[in-house]
């Protein structure tokens, strides 16, 4: 399982979606895709940009976890 930590990032940041979007370029529709998790594919322009703003690793906005681990069971409970 793939997840996407932008909500956390941008509640510890203050930052809105809007100002995100308005700062990298990158459209308003997929700020909230990414926020909410519901992303189906991102642009290595765009983690590139996102990463640049926020001032995070990619490994901060973006992690995997085996199916089988805690986080993804979590993640499915939600």
């Amino acid at each position: 399982m793939i997840r996407i930590f932008l909500s956390s990032i941008l509640g510890e940041k203050r930052i809105t979606q809007a100002e995100l979007s308005r700062e990298t370029g990158i459209r308003p529709n997929t700020i909230n895709e990414l926020y909410h998790e519901y992303a189906e594919r991102v642009t290595l322009k765009h983690l590139d940009a996102m990463c640049k703003y926020l001032n995070v690793e990619l490994s901060d906005l973006i992690r995997y976890f085996p199916d089988d681990s805690e986080e993804a069971e979590a993640a499915r409970r939600k």
